[in-house]
């Protein structure tokens, strides 16, 4: 019987070595008295025979390890080991006839990583449900304090009150770079950039900087590429810069110093946006820009701000770059193309009234007043099917301004009955769901984006009545 037996323990020995999975035979107490080299790699160098098993795991799983060896029976848990910040094990425990028990274990990190993103997935879905209403709804708002501000503003008021007229205008328009990065990441798609001059819309934006930053936090700017051009959304870049100011910000709850930089660098420009405050924890680097990843949960963090940050500058065709030292703050360096060229003709088109589809009355009477202002004859219904009627006896449009979110027929079907009556109407459609850009351009229609200024809506009105010549 001997060497039945000695075969027996030499084909086990060899299965137990060969095994994918770690492997570890425990006396009855739980010491480990042999394991296999995929449980040696999994456990790193302070591993070591003649140790209890519960040393192989973070201290806050070895007490439920210890309480499962100790029953006798047959489980299994999961837990964190002692090495690898972000791993987690699966282990199973089995008692051997003669007392000892078997314990193997399996990394399920990987696994626990894809659970992860799909539960990210699942939240961004959810997300992209709930936003609908909600985003119509804030717009709206947000587009009457913007329209009554201009309004106001053009009442020549005092100095001071006008000091105050822009710190409302400045937190409207952060508003809406904030729905725009909601609906950027629960419906995303495409928008069509324009060219900006990149050191100018920086220097625009420093005033809401400093507001957003408060005294204690002093403000450097440096730019060094006037020439430089990219393509972009003018709402991109603002979300660029105020995310990344924002988290510089929460860094620096005593104060400091917060520098940001341009600089020209071979058919690219180069923004650095650098804080003085208590840096990043390297464990934290690989998640950066993950959304949904928070350091700062407890304080209201969304872990939005640097995945909108890395979705625009991807997007652009453009790199992230990040330095950053615990208690020696943190450093962001953006690359962007650069581009040249702009539009050097124009030939205007279209004539008649502008017919002016809004359902709701405060947008409507502020857009009726901007265009009366700017010398537009109009047309007015608060619905696509009062449009219909009053078109019924009223001249030949010779533009369209439609919100898409109408009740009954929808504005874009209004465009295409229109169109189907006046192939060459030119059409603005307003909503605030900018990645339908792409998907209206392929009607030849042009999205206004909400919340707009009276500015932004005589700038459609502009871009759709005329066609670039050479670009």
């Amino acid at each position: 019987m001997a060497e039945p037996q000695a075969a027996l323990q030499a084909a086990f020995q060899t299965l137990f070595a060969a095994a994918p999975e770690g492997l570890a035979l425990l006396d009855p107490g739980g010491t480990v008295i042999a394991a296999n080299p995929v449980l040696s790699r999994m456990a790193g160098p302070g591993f070591g025979l003649g140790r209890p098993a519960a040393g192989l795991l973070a201290p806050a799983y070895r007490s439920a390890l210890a309480a499962l060896l100790a029953s006798g029976e047959a489980g299994s848990l999961r837990a964190a080991p002692v090495v690898g910040a972000e791993a987690e094990w699966s282990l199973m425990v089995e008692t051997l006839p003669d007392g000892e028990k078997l314990l193997r274990v399996v990394d399920r990190s990987a696994e626990s990583r894809v659970e992860a993103r799909l539960a990210a997935t699942g939240r961004l879905e959810l997300l992209g449900r709930l936003t609908g209403g909600v985003v119509h709804d804030l717009n709206n708002l947000l587009a009457a304090i913007r329209g009554s501000t201009d309004a106001m503003r053009a009442e020549g008021l005092e100095p001071s009150a006008l000091a105050e007229l822009q710190g409302i205008e400045d937190a409207a328009r952060r508003g809406a770079a904030l729905i725009g990065q909601l609906v950027a990441f629960a419906r995303p798609g495409r928008s069509a950039p324009g060219i900006l001059d990149f050191d100018a819309a920086i220097e625009g934006l420093a005033p809401m900087v400093r507001r957003m930053l408060g005294p204690g936090v002093k403000l450097e700017l440096n730019l060094g590429a006037p020439e430089a051009k990219v393509l972009l959304e003018a709402v991109q870049l603002d979300q660029i810069v105020l995310n990344l100011a924002a988290n510089a910000g929460e860094a620096m709850p005593d104060g400091g110093r917060l520098s940001i930089v341009t600089r020209p660098a071979a058919g690219k420009v180069v923004l650095e946006v650098a804080d003085s405050g208590r840096g990043i924890l390297p464990e934290a680097m690989p998640r950066l820009f993950e959304p949904f990843f928070t350091t700062r949960a407890s304080e209201g963090g969304t872990g939005l701000g640097l995945a909108t940050v890395s979705d625009i500058v991807t997007g652009a065709g453009g790199r992230i770059v990040v330095e950053s030292e615990p208690g020696r703050g943190s450093r962001f360096r953006i690359h962007l193309p650069c581009v040249e060229g702009e539009a050097r003709g124009l030939v205007a088109v279209g004539q008649g009234p502008v017919l002016l589809v809004e359902d709701e009355a405060v947008l409507r009477r502020l857009a009726e007043q901007v265009l009366g202002r700017a010398g537009h004859a109009l047309l007015l219904a608060g619905s696509a099917e009062a449009a219909l009627d009053l078109l019924e006896q009223a001249p030949a449009p010779g533009m369209l301004v439609s919100d898409i979110a109408l009740p009954g027929m929808d504005g874009r079907e209004l465009a295409r009955r229109l169109r189907g009556r006046w192939p060459e109407l030119p059409v603005v459609l307003t909503s605030g769901y900018a990645g339908l850009r792409e998907e209206l351009a392929t009607e030849g229609f042009q999205l206004l984006a909400k919340p707009y200024t009276p500015a932004e809506l005589m700038a459609a009105l502009a871009a759709v009545r005329r066609e670039p010549v050479v670009v």
